[in-house]
């Protein structure tokens, strides 16, 4: 690792492209030649004006998303996120969640401030080793709502559901831009920053037309109501300008690789770890294995004395972050696109010396 840095696979806020780092280390006292350094430009300045549509227009190509799409930058993360679309979208009709873990048990207490909630799939027998393939989905539900990554638990969805006529709303923190979706197929789409789009503080939203179109009618107060925000350009309030501005310089890496050349690097690190995590009973992978997560690969050690060893030596030996999320124990290495490549090297030559010399 160059610049002193060392091996981060915290699960968020996480890895940020070191291009990216360098020149906001250039831009904060003086943005784009103005003098005026990146915190201190007016958010009604044209300067930072221009730079919050070209993330705009950068969210909508990564993403594939129509012109129809309309694209938010607000604040308060995923969990704003889980009071704010049933109050939208809700208006005292059915909804179907479905529960994978942590974050969709969170948004799902939300919800029911607004109407009826339905869970027609839940892992929580399972302790969320897997997703989905199907379940069957309540008649008239105004919408579907999934978390597409869980953290946590160290699962993914590998597909789209489908859920007929109903709208489809994603919690897509943790994986959002990893990998080629069809988010089209999307009515609300909503990612805290801090994973694979920025720092934390900025939370992104993307509104289908019929989304919009139904959160119009919404009775929320005004500060919650997409609407407003919509109406005012995304400047109701003063947005995270730093935190806007490194959104869309990590999305335009990722535009320069292409996404698929992305998606194929993470596909790599991953397989990489799991089939070593996979090679011998010394280690023990938490998720099903059609249910993976390319970004939080989480596992056990048989011997669970170890792992706080294990987490000590990765630390001394420059690799942060391992410890498992402290409700459920264990490890985790996040790897989310910013990760270099050079860290997943790292990290594998560590464990496999680790089993080595304990196995």
């Amino acid at each position: 690792m160059s610049h002193g840095r060392i091996h981060n696979f915290s699960a968020g806020p996480a890895v940020l492209p070191l291009p990216v780092l360098e020149e906001l280390r250039e831009t904060l006292p003086n943005l784009e030649g103005t003098g005026v350094g990146l915190m201190e430009i007016s958010h009604r300045s044209s300067t930072f004006v221009d730079i919050f549509e070209r993330a705009r227009e950068r969210v909508k190509r990564v993403l594939g998303l129509p012109d129809s799409y309309t694209v938010l930058f607000l604040q308060g993360g995923a969990s704003s996120q889980f009071l704010m679309v049933p109050w939208n979208l809700l208006h005292g009709g059915a909804c179907d969640y479905i529960d994978t873990g942590v974050w969709s048990t969170k948004a799902v207490k939300e919800a029911g401030r607004f109407g009826e909630v339905h869970v027609p799939w839940s892992g929580k027998s399972t302790e969320y080793l897997e997703t989905p393939s199907s379940w069957s989905s309540t008649p008239g539900a105004v919408y579907t709502h999934y978390t597409s990554n869980n953290t946590i638990y160290g699962t993914q969805f590998h597909h789209v559901p489908d859920v007929g006529d109903a709208m489809l709303v994603c919690d897509a923190s943790s994986d959002i831009a990893s990998r080629p979706q069809p988010y089209e197929e999307m009515d609300v789409i909503y990612a805290g920053a801090q994973k694979n789009l920025g720092p934390a503080g900025v939370t992104l939203i993307a509104l289908s037309e019929r989304a919009l179109a139904r959160a119009r009618a919404s009775d929320a107060p005004t500060m919650l109501a997409y609407a407003t925000h919509v109406d005012k350009k995304g400047m109701f309030n003063t947005p995270n300008t730093l935190g806007i501005w490194v959104l869309e310089r990590v999305l335009a890496w990722v535009e320069e690789q292409g996404l698929d050349a992305v998606a194929a690097r993470n596909k790599s690190r991953s397989d990489r770890l799991y089939e070593l995590l996979d090679g011998s009973d010394f280690w023990l992978p938490h998720a099903s294995s059609d249910s993976r997560s390319q970004m939080n690969i989480t596992w056990r050690l048989a011997d669970a004395a170890l792992e706080p060893v294990l987490i000590q030596e990765a630390l001394d030996a420059g690799l942060s972050g391992l410890k498992g999320h402290r409700s459920v124990g264990g490890l985790r290495a996040s790897m989310y696109n910013a990760l270099p490549d050079a860290s997943a090297d790292a990290l594998l030559s560590f464990l496999q010396e680790f089993e080595r010399a304990r196995g």
